[in-house]
């Protein structure tokens, strides 16, 4: 009953979310376009879905997904689980010893990342209007890739400590130097799949491994060294999806 009630209270803010965007289309069309709308009954009723279905979503992540991820991050940063599988104590511990946890950034960062509803959106779209040239998994897998990468390496710089903007500064020093070269019909993909990536499913789980290694860590601070990972998430999509394009284009050559 708990569920049921949780699920409606879910699928009520996101009709409250919805009802304005709809109110403003409709309005738009109406007073500015003056066109009649088409398919009036058929648009409601996908309101409706989007509506029911973000509700469900948002339930299923709440129930499922994100108790899951933060209970991995509790586990593979506590202090006793590095210690046996290192053989160090906590105070000697050093970045090398905590690399299960970079496994596990890369694997989670990629996972959540082919679940995007955003991404996969993204990836049809561009798939349509190049004309088959981008593949929807093509693209899916580059873009997740690169989050999966800049995870693990986000990871590494908490436990490492070393300064988050030295590496942001490197990440977009690469960036310039792909754009410069890459493909040009791929460079604005590449430049937006760095944002549909860090969503409603990507950002709560890194970023709850991200404040759970700082913690973990001797000598870190939760506010200081625990966020920052949804900025590699951001940047290194571009790289990876600059790069696929780059291959594609070296690929064709041959």
């Amino acid at each position: 009953m708990d569920l049921i009630l949780e699920m409606l209270e879910f699928v009520w803010d996101s009709a409250k979310d919805v009802v304005p965007i709809v109110i403003f289309l409709l309005a738009f069309q109406l007073l500015v376009l003056r066109e009649r709308i088409p398919n009036l009954g058929q648009i409601l009723v996908g309101f409706v879905f989007v509506t029911v279905g973000l509700g469900l979503f948002l339930v299923g992540l709440e129930e499922t997904l994100f108790p899951l991820g933060r209970l991995m991050a509790q586990q593979l940063t506590a202090p006793e689980f590095i210690e046996e599988v290192s053989g160090h104590i906590a105070d000697t511990l050093v970045w090398h010893d905590f690399y299960w946890v970079y496994l596990f950034a890369a694997a989670i960062g990629f996972a959540t990342t082919l679940a995007e509803p955003a991404l996969l959106a993204v990836s049809i779209k561009a798939n349509s209007v190049s004309g088959g040239a981008i593949g929807v998994w093509g693209l899916r897998v580059a873009v997740a890739l690169g989050v999966g990468v800049g995870v693990a390496l986000g990871c590494f710089r908490i436990i490492s400590g070393l300064p988050l903007h030295h590496f942001i500064a490197a990440g977009y020093l690469v960036v310039i130097l792909q754009t410069a070269v890459a493909p040009k019909v791929i460079v604005p993909l590449a430049y937006d799949s760095g944002g549909v990536t860090t969503s409603t499913v990507t950002v709560p789980l890194i970023t709850a491994l991200g404040l759970g290694l700082a913690e973990a860590v001797p000598g870190r601070s939760a506010l200081l060294d625990g966020f920052g990972l949804v900025a590699f998430a951001s940047l290194f999509p571009i790289i990876s999806v600059l790069a696929y394009g780059q291959f594609a284009v070296l690929r064709g050559k041959n």
